[in-house]
């Protein structure tokens, strides 16, 4: 089966401006006092979190589907996955 290119870069394209909006909402949740803000911030960091992780699931079958050694699938996987690792070990801040 070929991997559908069109769709596979609307995800890379979709996971790069959720990877931008999760750095916003570190700084915003970092520089605001205002509790309700927070709690939205918080919020829709963890919204954008379970986007990013669905988006990955997809990107996994995509590339199990598919056989060349380099695609855009593999790239889309590798993105979504550092994004993924990097919001689990910043997560903590939300906490701290």
């Amino acid at each position: 089966m070929k991997e559908s290119q069109t769709l596979t870069n609307s995800l890379l394209m979709e996971v790069d401006i959720l990877s931008n909006r999760l750095k916003n909402i570190k700084q915003s949740f970092n520089a605001t006092n205002n509790k309700a803000l927070k709690e939205r911030l918080f919020s829709e960091n963890k919204n954008i979190f379970k986007r990013v992780n669905e988006i990955y699931k997809i990107a996994e079958l995509l590339n199990k589907k598919n056989n060349e050694k380099f695609n855009f699938s593999k790239l889309l996987v590798e993105i979504s996955k550092r994004i993924l690792n990097e919001n689990k070990f910043e997560t903590n801040l939300f906490f701290l």
